[in-house]
């Protein structure tokens, strides 16, 4: 087996801003991998907020390649696992994207797609994904709210973690009376404020909230689920399998990114610890392109919530990936591998 990767600079259709800072352009590294004939591809959309660039991405990418190489068993993807996390156990993006690009090719040697890999099947129910709407002056969102509904989006995601964000939800509210709405505050408030945001929140049909104080107040997560009148999504709080024990008696939704756990090998863990605390799933993104967000569209059978609308942000993808419609991935479609290709 043979890797190579390269970074590419992704712009965004429309500046996207959340309470910590806005981003213009995403850089996602891909990674390929060929064995036998046949490419898989992944994709790392590292963030700083977990301690990861592009730059390290880049760094970690020739030993995790080499780990690759060396086991050189595309269907071994335990294994590489395994490996890679004594490689780099802090470093989830970067393990993604050749977890990824694995999961692809072994796929495509096999000729079938990933879900049947994973034991599932196409004619599952499986959730919409949400649209999300960053930060931006109110009139903006009540326009952007507008054209989603008006594409057919059946849910929308909105980041607030401002001064007016009652404002904001009315104006959303006022164009988007029927659809599903859920808020993501990315650890804006503080506990007492989540709970008063979240009662206001509930008299607009918002459906729950998305992580409302720090990841480092887990006491303020706890005290906002037992007074929140809306269930909580942990996200921030929740990065792998091993946090959900410690999150279980604190939210109601693990939120699960492929960024955070270090690819489907890993989040397939996060999954079943999930269930087993007795809590519903949902599988988020970072901006990402379709190299990474088709492998995450394989796991809608498992899940609860889905919010992989990441590459949906982008000005232009390079890749290909499992078609959407109206919000609704259409997994059948994907014949072999993840069904990322290059455009």
């Amino acid at each position: 087996m043979k890797g190579r990767f390269e970074t590419v600079e992704l712009p965004l259709s429309v500046p996207f801003t959340i309470a910590r800072g806005t981003t213009t352009t995403a850089e996602n590294v891909i990674v390929e991998l060929e064995h036998d004939g046949e490419t898989g591809y992944g994709a790392a959309a590292p963030a700083a907020h977990y301690g990861e660039t592009a730059a390290t991405v880049e760094a970690l990418l020739p030993e995790l390649l080499a780990v690759v190489e060396s086991v050189d068993d595309p269907h071994a993807r335990r294994e590489v696992h395994e490996r890679m996390l004594a490689v780099a156990r802090r470093n989830p993006a970067a393990r993604a994207a050749v977890d990824l690009a694995l999961w692809d090719l072994a796929g495509k040697l096999l000729g079938e797609p990933v879900y049947r890999l994973l034991g599932l099947s196409a004619d599952a129910e499986t959730p919409a994904t949400s649209y999300s709407l960053g930060i931006a002056e109110t009139a903006t969102m009540r326009r952007r709210a507008r054209e989603a509904v008006d594409a057919g989006y059946p849910v929308l995601k909105l980041k607030l973690g401002t001064d007016r964000d009652r404002r904001i939800l009315e104006a959303v509210r006022a164009v988007a009376p029927d659809v599903r709405v859920r808020v993501d505050a990315n650890e804006a408030w503080t506990p007492k404020e989540a709970v008063r945001k979240c009662e206001t929140l509930a008299e607009h049909g918002v459906e729950f909230v998305e992580q409302p104080v720090p990841a480092e107040n887990p006491e303020g997560l706890r005290y906002v689920h037992e007074h929140s009148p809306l269930p909580i999504a942990a996200d921030e709080s929740c990065l792998a399998a091993a946090d959900v024990p410690a999150v279980a008696d604190r939210c109601d939704i693990a939120n699960l990114k492929l960024m955070k756990t270090g690819g489907l090998t890993p989040a397939v863990e996060l999954v079943h610890a999930a269930r087993a605390h007795g809590l519903e799933v949902m599988c988020g993104c970072m901006l990402e392109t379709n190299a990474a967000i088709a492998g995450a569209a394989h796991l809608l059978p498992l899940l609860d919530y889905a919010d992989l609308d990441g590459s949906l942000l982008l000005e232009v993808d390079p890749y290909g990936g499992v078609p959407v419609s109206r919000g609704r991935f259409e997994l059948g479609a994907a014949e072999a591998g993840t069904g990322a290709a290059p455009r």
